[in-house]
């Protein structure tokens, strides 16, 4: 191999490796503060057998996104002169990540605007300390860039979502993503986002952020999908591109004058007069707006969604979904939003779908034949035929009625 080959191989190695920050030089307050705090094992007594560590790594700060702003900057409430002095009162290690995201906030404002709409600010509000806020994915101290992105034994969404996560490493993405050299292969932030968390089975963000990668898919669905518009509004990426995974139809409660999915405090599980009820009830005369049903063909878990294969092994005949008894149309439930923004189901007998009341729930995913709903079919089939049979029957009747009388009488011409 000669040199100039090699020294190419080599360019291109270290264009792939992971940027490393170059260390701050730490100032002499900051080398006086680690003097202490680089010990391993500082920590402080919270009482009740709980404590805070109080052990910073000096060399990870250092190379840390915030290494050149110093331990005041963030600190600045501590009094060098005075510490560490009998130390201030904290009730729990918890309790003081929390305090310290208002810190985080006076500098990363637009990052805190976004958070403070996501699902995690609203977990949290609602009382559950446990939320994830900016040191659980960025860390304390080893601060870096786009945490979020990390190769795949650093990222920190698995620590609450390990399930999904592991669902995520074992599909086509995860598998991209952990092979060595440049990947393109979505992570976690890619589709959910970093900060303005949202919940994943609602709106249209993850259709959308599939077919931002996906541009083609539109046009290579078109080739061989009959109704592809419809199928790609009513059916979920996963529901084909995660083949092992159980479905179920989904009935979502809608304001169709907002198009916006309502929330509501009920729900029971639901048979066909329940679910009559239910539609009467938000229907009652007077009420500010009507409500109506929008069904949906989905997987059943968080998980099974990130189990993705290759498209090569995507459902793509019509008969898993189209055939009597098919799988998806044994499991239904109805949606509803809860207070915290996420999507409550109720378990719903499956013979709701073949209710009068849910005619308007299935139309905009049901084809006649397709869904085998004998009922509606039968419904569906008289209401093509008497939409057929008007205008026939009116036209005989037109021409019947311009006849002379005799020529009714006799069923001809009369003679000349």
């Amino acid at each position: 191999m000669n040199f100039a080959r090699l020294f190419r191989l080599a360019v291109a190695a270290l264009a792939v490796l992971p940027c490393i920050p170059a260390a701050a030089a730490l100032s002499a307050d900051d080398k006086q503060c680690l003097a202490c705090h680089a010990q391993e094992g500082l920590k402080k007594n919270l009482g009740k057998g709980e404590t805070l560590s109080l052990h910073v790594q000096g060399d990870e700060f250092a190379t840390s996104v915030h290494g050149e702003l110093g331990c005041a900057a963030c600190h600045s409430d501590v009094a060098p002169k005075k510490h560490p002095g009998s130390g201030k009162k904290i009730g729990s290690a918890r309790e003081y990540a929390l305090a310290k995201v208002e810190v985080c906030s006076q500098c990363h404002e637009d990052k805190a605007k976004l958070l403070e709409g996501s699902i995690h600010a609203t977990t949290l509000r609602q009382g559950n300390l446990w939320a994830p806020v900016c040191t659980d994915c960025h860390g304390s101290h080893a601060v870096r860039a786009k945490a979020a992105q990390e190769p795949m034994n650093g990222i920190s969404c698995r620590k609450c979502h390990d399930d999904i996560f592991d669902a995520y490493a074992g599909s086509m993405h995860g598998l991209a993503r952990g092979k060595p050299g440049p990947v393109r292969a979505p992570i976690c932030v890619d589709c959910h986002r970093a900060h303005d968390v949202s919940p994943a089975s609602t709106g249209t963000r993850l259709r959308d952020a599939c077919l931002g990668c996906h541009a083609g898919a539109v046009g290579a669905h078109e080739k061989w999908l009959p109704n592809t518009k419809t199928h790609l509004e009513v059916v979920s990426c996963p529901a084909c591109h995660a083949p092992a995974s159980q479905k179920r139809v989904d009935l979502r409660l809608y304001d169709p004058a907002t198009k916006q999915r309502m929330s509501d405090q009920g729900g029971q599980s639901l048979d066909a007069k329940a679910l009559w009820d239910l539609l009467r009830g938000v229907n009652r005369e007077g009420a500010p707006a009507r409500a109506t049903l929008i069904g949906r063909l989905e997987v059943r878990t968080g998980a099974e969604a990130h189990q993705l294969t290759g498209k090569t092994q995507a459902i793509k005949d019509c008969v898993t979904c189209h055939k009597q008894g098919a799988d998806a149309f044994q499991n239904v439930t109805i949606s509803i939003i809860g207070p915290d923004g996420r999507p409550v189901r109720y378990e719903a007998k499956k013979e709701v779908l073949s209710n009068p009341a849910s005619v308007d729930a299935v139309s905009n995913f049901y084809v006649i034949g397709g869904t085998r709903i004998k009922l509606l079919d039968a419904l569906l089939a008289l209401a093509v035929l008497a939409g057929i049979s008007a205008p026939i029957g009116h036209l005989l009747l037109r021409r019947l009625l311009r006849k002379k009388p005799h020529e009714r009488a006799s069923g001809g011409e009369a003679p000349k």
